[in-house]
């Protein structure tokens, strides 16, 4: 395996969400690690504290990078204009994007790769799920903290095969290709295709195409498994290459009876589920299809994911009360805003669904993706959008009004705050008898306190 010869890394950018993990796990594999960055919050700051492997002193000192260095990962937080990737350059060291170094790290593996705008987190979340509960050795790298998993990344010697959440985005600041790309896939994903990241793919079209590049680098004997009924994850998973196996797959089947949904199946057999809705429904089956590639029977995987609680901040239950539940989600792409609030109010159709949106993303704030929102955030009885105009000032993006995010949703009841603090007055203000609460974003609605938030609208 590639990975013994690399015994000196240095991490660019140590501080975000995946490098911060991968450094973690370097570390554990006797890899001296050091790294560097201009900003480190909690967790990562505390975790790489814990570890030894905290910088002294946060900011960049090309005197970090030396030639005793074996190989330098550089993550997309860093500019390229960074001063210790220039002398990383200067020196002539092997530099690693994140994807490059995890393909570095697993070229003797069976690579399974979920790409996907959407359900990626949850797909790759059920899958190590399931090989957990059965034992199996397997690496990995996903996007989020899951329950049971310490850490984000884990590369070993020994483990056979390793499942990999392919993100579509850029892979460093010195490299434009999409991250997904560079992992060399056995297995591939593709759950669903919608529009994203317009910063750095202008049209549908040049967005879609990734997906494409991605599909068509399926190998000899490889497997591209595809949401069925997803019109353009259909287009670009229309096979093409007989050497390739093909799998389409769509929601579960399934029942919903007194808030839970149970999955049915082949023998008509019912196995109660501890998450709900279309969405995951449809990561159940995408999973399902995996790991049925990787050799596991079908009962061995419905007796794993009947435990299964989901990943963090996807569709994740905050707390619950006699009458009224809150969930967190970090939805924010229209085609997850109009999964996520339709499937909580078709989980409780008798309760009132009252869900807050805070626009947080480049793409959600751009007057030109905007419109993408229209009718996904018609499920909710009730509809908030939040978003702070600083920063919208902070992504050098132009001010938005009240009125354009309104008609953007065209949804003319649709409620448009700009303060935090208005919003939480307005939503402690809310009659929560018989009444559920979402709240999705990938930020933190400038500091609401969730749990107090919930805990007043459950009574607990």
């Amino acid at each position: 395996m590639a990975l013994p010869t690399y015994r000196r890394v240095h991490l660019i950018a140590v501080g975000g969400s995946i490098m911060h993990n991968l450094a973690l796990a370097l570390h554990r594999q006797g890899v001296h690690v050091t790294g560097s960055d201009d900003e480190i919050f909690d967790p990562a700051r505390t975790r790489l504290q814990q570890a030894g492997l905290l910088p002294e002193q946060t900011g960049w000192d090309a005197g970090r990078v030396t030639d005793e260095l074996d190989a330098v990962i550089v993550g997309m937080h860093a500019r390229p204009d960074n001063p210790e990737l220039h002398r990383a350059q200067e020196l002539g060291l092997r530099i690693f994007s994140f994807p490059e170094f995890i393909y570095e790290a697993s070229k003797d593996k069976q690579r399974v790769v979920i790409g996907g705008s959407h359900g990626k987190t949850s797909i790759t979340s059920i899958i190590l799920h399931v090989l957990r509960h059965h034992g199996r050795k397997f690496d990995y790298a996903v996007g989020a903290q899951l329950e049971g998993f310490d850490l984000m990344v884990k590369l070993t010697d020994d483990a056979p095969i390793i499942i990999i959440e392919g993100d579509e985005y850029l892979s460093s600041p010195v490299d434009r290709r999409p991250k997904f790309h560079l992992y060399q896939h056995h297995i591939g994903v593709i759950s669903g295709i919608s529009w994203d990241h317009i910063n750095v793919f202008p049209t549908e079209e040049n967005y879609r195409e990734q997906f494409a590049i991605f599909a068509r680098m399926t190998p000899k004997a490889g497997v591209l498994i595809y949401d069925r009924d997803d019109e353009q994850a259909q287009l670009v998973s229309v096979p093409s290459n007989p050497d390739v196996k093909y799998v389409g797959y769509g929601p579960h089947e399934h029942v919903i009876k007194n808030g839970v949904t149970s999955l049915i199946t082949k023998k008509d057999e019912l196995v109660p589920m501890q998450v709900f809705g279309e969405h995951n429904l449809r990561n159940i089956s995408a999973a399902k299809e995996v790991c049925k590639q990787l050799g596991i029977k079908g009962k061995d995987f419905y007796e794993a994911v009947a435990t299964f609680k989901g990943a963090a901040r996807r569709l994740e239950l905050v707390k619950q009360g006699a009458t009224s539940v809150v969930y967190k989600d970090f939805a924010h792409a229209p085609s997850k805003l109009k999964a996520t609030s339709a499937a909580l109010k078709k989980q409780f159709p008798q309760r009132r669904l009252i869900a807050c949106l805070e626009l947080h993303t480049f793409s959600s704030l751009n007057p030109d993706f905007l419109p993408q929102y229209e009718g996904t955030f018609d499920a909710p009885d009730v509809a908030v959008v939040y978003f702070n105009p600083q920063v919208l000032a902070h992504k050098r993006l132009p001010p938005l009004s009240d009125l354009q995010v309104a008609e953007a949703f065209h949804r003319a009841d649709l409620r448009v705050f700009t303060d935090s603090r208005k919003l939480a007055d307005f939503l402690q203000e809310q009659n929560w008898q018989n009444t559920n609460l979402l709240m999705m974003t990938s930020g933190t609605f400038d500091g609401i306190d969730l749990g107090k938030l919930a805990g007043e609208v459950t009574g607990n």
